[in-house]
Parts: structure tokens; C-alpha cells; sequence
């Protein structure tokens, strides 16, 4: 188990990892001690330091899955969402094959996921394409959105 501290754009971030996978980042990290050697917090880093800088527009890490099966399938699909594009709740839970009505659980799902950023729960909006809910804030997903904008590469 293992634990870094990483500044960024939107604020310092911490990373934590356990048995070889990703299992956390946490917004609002304060630094704390020194980064422990660890070959996954050093491509973790990296990887986001990349995102930040415009050179990385998918992320390859190992990812833990905890959460309920419902969850865990509304974070797979996040990550099918493309850098720079947004897609709404609605869309989210018509793509796995529910009935648009259930967005409001979409978005359950979505504010519990443990991995912000990796896990791209901030390209999901509002079906009127506002920047509904955000467990890191609404300025931290406009931050990330503005990022992978078009054309700013």
C-alpha cells in the first residue's frame, strides 16, 4: 500500500495504491513527507504529469474496481468517453442499456468514483450540457473540460 503526494493544475492531488493496482486519488492533498520508491505512484505521476501537460490523452494504469457491479460499469464506461468530448448522464446509462431515466443513478455512480481524473467522471454533464456535480467542484471540472478542449494542443 502506498501513498503520493502530486501537485497539479487543480490543486494537489494524492495517489494511493494497493497489491499492484490504483485505488484512489484524492483531491484537496496536502504534501506529507517524502515519495516512498514505489515503480506504480512513479508511472501514476507520471502519467498525470503527462495528462497536465497536454502529452497524454488516455491513461495505461492498473485500476482497482471496488464498488457495487452497477458502479463499477458506469467507471468502465467513463473511460470509453474520448479525451476533450462530454456525454450526459442520460447517455452514460443508455449506452450500458438502461432507460435514460435512470441518470440521477449515473450520477450516484459517477460522484463515488475513487479515481477522479483517471477515471474521466468529469466529461459526464447535464443533458442541457451544464456542469452539473462534481465531487472535486464545479471549478475543478471546468479546469479539467477547458484542458481537453479542441484545438488548444
Amino acid at each position: 500500500m502506498g501513498t503520493r503526494w502530486v501537485d497539479s493544475p487543480v490543486g494537489g492531488l494524492r495517489i494511493h495504491t494497493s497489491a499492484g493496482l490504483v485505488t484512489a486519488i484524492d483531491f484537496d492533498a496536502e504534501p506529507v513527507g517524502r515519495p516512498e520508491p514505489d515503480a506504480l505512484l512513479d508511472q501514476a505521476e507520471l502519467q498525470l504529469a503527462e495528462y497536465f501537460a497536454k502529452e497524454r490523452t488516455e491513461f495505461d494504469l492498473p485500476l482497482a474496481k471496488d464498488g457495487t457491479e452497477f458502479q463499477v460499469k458506469v467507471w468502465n464506461q467513463l473511460r470509453k468517453i474520448g479525451y476533450g468530448q462530454t456525454v450526459s448522464y442520460g447517455d452514460v446509462a443508455k449506452t450500458l442499456g438502461y432507460d435514460a431515466g435512470i441518470s440521477r443513478a449515473v450520477g450516484v455512480a459517477n460522484g463515488a468514483n475513487p479515481i477522479p481524473i483517471v477515471v474521466p467522471c468529469h466529461r459526464v454533464v447535464g443533458a442541457d450540457g451544464s456542469l452539473t456535480g462534481y465531487s472535486g467542484g464545479i471549478e475543478r471540472k471546468q479546469i479539467l473540460l477547458t484542458l481537453e478542449s479542441p484545438g488548444l494542443f
